[in-house]
Parts: structure tokens; sequence; C-alpha cells
């Protein structure tokens, strides 16, 4: 396994109880693994892998600066709808950043992110509104990443908004 030799040649520099390698370098940090999501502090995230499975192991690889603490406190992130695909994506705000999206916690975050993929999925809601139903949704997405007012406070205030 080609992953595993690239352990075998470098200097392992932590082992987890659970088996996870890792090797620290100049710029980020590699992790074979054969899970992945929330380990101890951390969320890690598997990309460009189309079937992943636990129980498989894979190299991951974060660099330093992708790092940052899971505060659930601090509102460090906000969201982003993928024009091409309709699909969400939660972003965090970067030092310097001279831009201001509503900004929530990743906690917050994570509950719209999950709201918005099921207003995707479900449509009969914006049947009731005057209006087509991508109009609707895409005016109710976009109270979500902008407010911390509940859904259906939001689906209220839609109501007076189409009239």
């Amino acid at each position: 396994m080609k992953s595993l030799d690239f352990f075998k040649q470098e200097e392992i520099h932590y082992k987890s109880k659970s088996g996870s390698l890792y090797f620290y370098a100049e710029n980020g940090v590699y992790r074979y693994s054969n899970h992945w999501g929330r380990v101890a502090n951390c969320k890690w995230k598997i990309k460009g892998v189309e079937a992943y499975k636990n129980q498989i192991y894979y190299v991951g690889y974060a660099k330093w600066s992708d790092f940052y603490p899971l505060n659930s406190k601090e509102k460090n992130f906000y969201i982003i709808i993928e024009v091409e695909t309709n699909e969400p994506k939660i972003f965090r705000v970067k030092e310097g950043d001279k831009t201001t999206p509503f900004l929530m916690t990743l906690e917050f975050a994570l509950l719209r992110l999950k709201e918005i993929k099921k207003l995707y999925k479900d449509y009969k809601w914006a049947t009731y509104y005057n209006e087509t139903v991508e109009v609707v949704r895409n005016k109710l997405i976009y109270k979500l990443i902008n407010s911390d007012k509940t859904l259906q406070v939001l689906k209220q205030s839609l109501k007076n908004d189409l009239e």
C-alpha cells in the first residue's frame, strides 16, 4: 500500500491509541487513519475520495494554517451557496478579510446547513406562496444565511416580502 510506505520511510511523530499515524511536516500534518470526522478536538474531512468508507485506511493532509479552535462561542463562520450546484458550504472568516458576511458559530452554521439542504429536497412548503418555488426558496435561503432568526419566523416574514 503506497500510503503506508510513506509512513515507513518517514519518522512517525505520533501514534494515537486508536492506531492513527501522524507525520508533521513544515507546512502541515499527514494523517494515516481508518476513521475520520470528529477526532479528539479536531474535525477532519476527506476530500477527493468518491466512495469514502470508515475502516479503510487513507492518508489525509492538512496545512497548519487550516487548523483553528472549535470554539462554540466565537462567530467565525459563514455560509455561501455554490451557484452551479446549489450546495451550501461553510467557510471560516480569514484574518484581515474586509468583507463582512453574517457570522455564526460553527454549531449554528451546521444547523443552518442542515436546514438549507432540507429546503432543496422538500419544496411543498413553497407552493403556498404566490411565487415560483425557486424564487421563494432563494429568498428564504438568503434570509437563513444572513440572520439568526428561526426558520419558522423567516418563513412567516417571507410572506410579507412576497405580497
